[in-house]
């Protein structure tokens, strides 16, 4: 009886220290690029459509929110523990191009040209222990139906971080993407107006 006593003493006591230990863990963040205020209408989208086509390097499209630390070793790659994307950020950020520019996701219709991103940084840099910023890198390319290039240019966009943590890095990291749409809409305008994109239609 004492023995049957003991044991059952014990599944208690790990009971307790098990349920100390999940319970004081952080629990795991999941972080998407937030609500789309404005859709485009049905005026705005393209006729013919447009494609979009978001590529990235595998250590930049994994589910891990990515930081640098620039004051120690700027070089050096590292991922928050507690932190991840809700999908590969490439697939992210093709959606919300797809969202606020009224694009199509390459492969899904018959477009009359695709606008490809290539990622080449998308990361927050820590330029101290208490400040940061996110940095998209990458190149956009403007191509006709026969992947024909138009146009290309580089992006490099930086917004800063509200906080040191990867909370802030979303938000910048979201911001900068705002940019991107901003950047490639007055691009878009630039080249309509210089008459480059007629083989898409426009």
């Amino acid at each position: 009886m004492q023995f049957i006593l003991l044991f059952l003493m014990s599944l208690t006591l790990a009971g307790c220290f098990t349920a100390g230990k999940r319970g004081g863990e952080e629990a795991l963040a999941i972080y998407d690029l937030g609500m789309v205020s404005v859709l485009p209408s049905d005026k705005q989208r393209r006729k013919p459509p447009v494609a979009i086509e978001v590529r990235a390097p595998l250590w930049f499209d994994s589910m891990g929110i990515e930081y640098r630390l620039a004051y120690v070793d700027k070089s050096r790659l590292r991922e928050y523990g507690r932190a991840r994307w809700a999908g590969p950020p490439a697939q992210l950020i093709q959606q919300r191009l797809v969202q606020q520019l009224g694009f199509v996701v390459h492969g899904q219709s018959r477009a009359g040209c695709v606008l490809r991103f290539d990622i080449t940084e998308f990361s927050q840099v820590f330029d101290s222990p208490n400040a940061s910023h996110a940095l998209l890198q990458g190149r956009l390319q403007w191509m006709d139906r026969s992947r024909t290039n138009i146009a290309s240019r580089d992006v490099n966009l930086a917004s800063d971080s509200p906080s040191a943590d990867a909370r802030g890095g979303v938000t910048a990291l979201s911001a900068s993407i705002e940019q991107l749409t901003v950047t490639n809409r007055a691009w878009e305008a630039e080249l309509k107006a210089a008459g480059q994109l007629k083989a898409c239609g426009a």
